[in-house]
């Protein structure tokens, strides 16, 4: 007989758990390089034609679940114009 839904083994966060906290890391890097807060982000976002609320903004970036058009999208609004991306670290790019 099948598992439940709920007994059934989820799949790793990797390989892409190490990825969402350095996308993650990009957003507030830049907020606090600018010293912008989720209230001003969301009203730059806004002039983008991007609706989310400070709290919305506030729970995507922390739960590390948004798209790259949504990085993107977050990047532009606060006037990012080229990113760094920092060496990888041993391990990060090996094939599970």
């Amino acid at each position: 007989m099948d598992e439940p839904p709920n007994m059934r083994s989820r799949p790793s966060a990797e390989p892409y758990g190490s990825w969402e906290e350095e996308a993650k890391g990009l957003i507030e890097e830049e907020m606090m390089r600018r010293g912008i807060r989720y209230k001003q982000l969301s009203r730059m976002l806004e002039q983008l034609g991007v609706y989310e609320s400070p709290d919305q903004l506030n729970r995507k970036v922390n739960r590390k679940r948004f798209s790259a058009a949504f990085l993107i999208a977050c990047l532009r609004a606060m006037g990012v114009q080229t990113i760094t991306l920092h060496p990888l670290n041993q391990g990060q790019n090996k094939k599970g």
